[in-house]
């Protein structure tokens, strides 16, 4: 199976940048292109205006150029390598269902996401995007474990 749209889901961290080399490295096997995208989760209390009078905040200025700038980043990796890259900066107040709902409207063919690793209570209680996306997704998941 041949991937030529590829999504990698990012958040800045390590893990993340762990799931950016393995897309490097899948996009140069199988000439893909890849779309880069990070979510700004909306708190519905928080970004009210926002939401329904697109007014914005200086929280909401303060968190779309940290997302931004790990954007950028990711993307002079995948330039640096050689590798056409898109990038999007989502809203939404899931994460995953944002991801989702992306990987369907770009017609991605695989999605590559970093994963912490966690177990036990830290997972119950922080829960798991990588996983939230395999149980959501039609779309085929290669999940990339970070560095303990």
């Amino acid at each position: 199976m041949a991937f030529q749209h590829i999504l990698v889901p990012i958040d800045g961290s390590e893990t993340a940048y762990a799931a950016v080399d393995q897309a490097v490295q899948l996009a140069k096997t199988f000439n893909g292109k890849i779309t880069v995208v990070q979510v700004m989760t909306l708190d519905p209390y928080i970004a009210a205006e926002y939401i329904t009078a697109a007014q914005t905040n200086d929280l909401i200025e303060r968190a779309r150029t940290a997302i931004q700038q790990n954007l950028d980043e990711a993307k002079k990796r995948f330039e640096t390598a050689g590798v056409q890259v898109d990038t999007q900066l989502l809203e939404g107040q899931v994460v995953n269902t944002e991801i989702a709902k992306a990987a369907k409207t770009l017609g991605a063919d695989l999605i590559v996401i970093g994963s912490h690793g966690r177990t036990g209570f830290k997972k119950f209680f922080l829960g798991s995007v990588a996983q939230s996306i395999l149980g959501q997704s039609d779309v085929p998941v290669l999940v990339v474990r970070g560095q303990a």
